[in-house]
């Protein structure tokens, strides 16, 4: 089994690690209301999803 020769410096590791970023989650507005949503679901204020009634919101 191969095994490392050398122990790995932490600056190394560091920049390896240093692409591993949280992001916000990427936002649209909804086309019925213009409310902020995230894509691929039911807007939570009108529920509305590709145009459509999908959930009755209250």
């Amino acid at each position: 089994m191969a095994v490392p020769k050398k122990k790995q410096s932490k600056t190394r590791t560091a920049k390896r690690r240093a692409t591993w970023k949280g992001e916000a989650p990427a936002y649209s507005a909804c086309p019925q209301c213009k409310q902020p949503k995230l894509p691929h679901r039911v807007c939570a204020n009108c529920g509305y999803y590709a145009g459509r009634q999908a959930v009755e919101v209250e």
